[in-house]
């Protein structure tokens, strides 16, 4: 099994281990998504795994016209996730994590699979297989995180976040696009991983701006739960502030 896609069945299994077994009082716990209790959460993942499975399939847009029929109102990707949710709401949870767990397999077994090279579509339009499976365990670490979270625990950094910071690094270019800006020039970011060695990311061509500090809390912002300034992470170069603004690891 490819490294990736071992890394997401991990995350898969870290977040299982929370979920199979809790009360019912656990599925309700309100989480830092607003709005959103732990079932919300996991609807929410089944969806987009669900998603992730129709792409490797070639059947993004079918299954995606599936979910989001007869939904209205949807003006940015955010909000038509919000709107899936809205309308699934209310699965019993023991059928939730049913589906869930089923989903989560067939995308590990599915990406297995195929050559990670493959090209596939996706809501940030076309992408190898590979960097799909990278968004899945950004995505699924992220919200594994916002469970943890609501029940009063918190999930161990591991060496898994190496894959997150690097897709956070890969996709700048695709964050400032999506607001419209373009980065000055290349962005190396020097990390430091939760065991304390260094997670370099460099460019082929001369660093403009560096991003420096823990991987686990830049692979935080990221995700956007974590405020730049709440950080320890420091910059250098013209695009630092932006940078750490407009950082992100989904679509």
């Amino acid at each position: 099994m490819d490294s990736v896609v071992e890394a997401l069945a991990e995350q898969q299994s870290e977040l299982a281990g929370i979920l199979n077994g809790l009360a019912e009082a656990g599925w309700r716990a309100p989480t830092r998504c607003e709005g959103w209790n732990v079932s919300d959460v996991v609807l929410h993942l089944a969806q987009t795994d669900e998603m992730a499975i129709a792409s490797v399939a070639g059947r993004l847009a079918e299954v995606t016209a599936g979910l989001t029929d007869g939904l209205r109102g949807a003006t940015s990707v955010d909000n038509g996730v919000a709107l899936m949710v809205e309308r699934e709401r209310g699965v019993p949870d023991a059928e939730l994590l049913g589906r869930w767990t089923s989903g989560a397999e067939r995308l590990v077994d599915l990406l297995d699979g195929i050559d990670l090279s493959t090209r596939v579509s996706w809501v940030a339009g076309q992408l190898s297989a590979r960097t799909l499976a990278t968004t899945r365990l950004a995505e699924t670490w992220i919200h594994a995180g916002d469970v943890a979270d609501a029940l009063g625990g918190e999930l161990p950094a591991t060496d898994r976040l190496r894959l997150v910071g690097r897709l956070a690094w890969r996709t700048l270019p695709y964050a400032f696009a999506s607001v419209g800006r373009v980065l000055t020039g290349p962005v190396a970011f020097r990390l430091v991983s939760p065991d304390g060695e260094a997670w370099d990311f460099l460019p082929d061509e001369p660093v403009v701006t560096t991003i420096s500090g823990s991987a686990v809390e830049l692979c935080a912002v990221a995700a956007r739960r974590m405020d730049p300034s709440s950080s320890s992470l420091s910059g250098e170069g013209p695009d630092a502030a932006a940078v750490l603004a407009l950082v992100r690891t989904y679509a």
